[in-house]
């Protein structure tokens, strides 16, 4: 990967004209570098003082290409340390291929995220709730509101959200979910 990188690097330091390390460099409004001697022989040989290249930001652009590189890198690390999920463990609803072990289960996306896709999402995910990976996610959402079944009602003997305690069945009696399904495991 460093010999990849240093290839990478030396890029940096062509010219895009004699395709040479730069020899006086000099950059262009538009943000490309060149030797000062090439650019100034083009623009004498054009009417028009115009970049020989395209309008890209050529360092944002060679950036981009090396940060995609490190990224999967990471990934692929990341892979390669982590285990495929186990029968009865949630697996990453993104992975293709082998399935890795979740670590955790978006509310709102209603998707389990293996750490390698967590980590590339996480921006994505800063106001959305993450809770310990749930296997069949859609099945522990509310249908009315939409919201993670937390609550056990007691009263009407079924799993409801937060708003449902509230504006459905007010005045039930409730105990958190994990409580019922103990106290039924048990009992």
């Amino acid at each position: 990967m460093s010999a990849v990188s240093n290839l990478q690097s030396e890029a940096h330091f062509l010219c895009s004209i004699c395709l040479d390390v730069f020899t006086d460099p000099v950059t262009t409004p538009c943000g490309h570098n060149f030797c000062k001697n090439c650019i100034t022989q083009h623009w004498d040989r054009n009417v028009m003082s115009q970049c020989p290249v395209f309008k890209v930001n050529t360092f944002i652009s060679e950036m981009v290409v090396l940060f995609k590189c490190e990224v999967q890198q990471k990934a692929s690390n990341s892979r390669s340390e982590q285990q495929a999920a186990k029968p009865g463990e949630v697996p990453c609803d993104v992975c293709t291929g082998t399935r890795l072990k979740a670590l955790k289960s978006c509310l709102v996306c209603q998707t389990s995220y293996c750490q390698t896709h967590l980590d590339l999402t996480v921006k994505g995910l800063k106001r959305h709730q993450l809770v310990e990976p749930v296997e069949n996610l859609e099945d522990k959402m509310c249908k009315k509101h939409d919201k993670h079944l937390e609550l056990f009602c007691k009263t009407d003997q079924t799993c409801v959200c937060v708003l449902c305690s509230v504006l459905d069945h007010k005045n039930h009696e409730f105990v958190p979910l994990r409580e019922e399904y103990e106290g039924r495991k048990e009992g």
